[in-house]
């Protein structure tokens, strides 16, 4: 990643501990009930608990993945901790409609080759050809960022407003 940066998407304070107290008191409800009064079937309780478990693992890894930002270089898009989401020349177009398949205020951008998955929870997400922005973001920075990649992309192709 370049020191150009041009454009950043850092996941707002609040949404992020909402985000991460509702994914733990889920977790915290399931393994509760569990211990309090837990199901007969052992199949059941395993579930309830392996439920529970996965909810906190969840929790983790949100706190922990929107400890970064979103950075936009002229080179593309990346992680504060330097992972590339997609550079400029892969990307085919932004889609920010409402019936778009894009993370909540968030967008997502159509890739030209597929990059594989990967995931940072509500943050980004990439699965084939879209990559997915947003999550406990604000639209406002969400909204920018969309355009700034819009006009880099018309300014490559050489088209005008």
């Amino acid at each position: 990643m370049e020191s150009g940066i041009l454009c950043t998407l850092t996941p707002s304070p609040a949404r992020r501990g909402i985000a991460v107290l509702c994914l733990s008191a889920v977790a915290a409800l399931l393994l509760w009930v569990a211990v309090t009064s837990p199901p007969n079937d052992l199949g059941w309780l395993a579930f309830t608990v392996g439920t529970g478990a996965f909810m906190l693992w969840c929790a983790w890894q949100l706190w922990a993945a929107t400890a970064r930002r979103i950075v936009l270089t002229r080179e593309g898009l990346f992680d504060s901790s330097g992972a590339c989401l997609a550079r400029i020349d892969d990307i085919a177009n932004v889609d920010r409609g409402v019936f778009a398949f894009k993370p909540s205020g968030g967008f997502a951008i159509v890739l030209k080759t597929p990059l594989g998955r990967d995931w940072a929870p509500g943050l980004w997400w990439r699965f084939g050809r879209r990559l997915g922005i947003g999550g406990v973001t604000p639209n406002a920075q969400g909204k920018v960022l969309a355009e700034a990649i819009t006009l880099m992309l018309m300014e490559k192709n050489g088209t005008t407003l």
